[in-house]
């Protein structure tokens, strides 16, 4: 197919001011990631200089206060509760194998007898045994209860409803 001159003269200019306006666009490009790269710039200096000092003198002033209360009561827990209660379960364990080694190897200690009273109930493992068992078992009635328990709003109609006459 042959095109006129005059015709090949239109699609060079079209051409060149296609060139010239890729040239403009690569150059607009250009700017705009300047532009973008000087706005990451100053966004990390405002970061740095107003949002970080806020957010440090919040969690100085409102956080770290609650999370060293909640660590000292923790501390305190673990401290007075937790380890007088397992210090006398080991304890009692170690006393309760001694014994049974010293039947095993018929041996019996007349003094640890004599100084021991003989305990009368349950000891305090098997209280706590069944406060804990207790609380599970609460917890796996309330689940079923939630997950069985009828509520109109969670059902779905087997049936579509119809749209009502007019």
């Amino acid at each position: 197919m042959s095109v006129s001159r005059k015709r090949k003269k239109e699609l060079r200019r079209l051409q060149e001011d296609a060139n010239h306006l890729w040239e403009a666009q690569q150059v607009l490009v250009g700017h705009a990631a300047d532009v973008a790269r000087e706005a990451g710039r100053q966004l990390g200096n405002f970061g740095r200089e107003q949002v970080a000092p806020v957010v440090q003198d919040t969690i100085n002033r409102r956080v770290a206060p609650v999370v060293d209360q909640g660590v000292r009561f923790g501390k305190h827990v673990v401290d007075d509760k937790v380890v007088p209660i397992v210090g006398g379960v080991v304890g009692t364990a170690l006393s309760a194998w001694d014994v049974a080694n010293s039947k095993r190897h018929g041996v019996m200690n007349t003094v640890r007898k004599a100084t021991v009273p003989e305990k009368k109930g349950p000891g305090l493992g098997s209280v706590i045994a069944l406060i804990l068992g207790a609380a599970a078992a609460v917890g796996v009635l309330y689940a079923a209860w939630q997950t069985l328990r009828a509520d109109d709003e969670l059902w779905v109609a087997d049936d579509p409803l119809s749209a009502p006459d007019a």
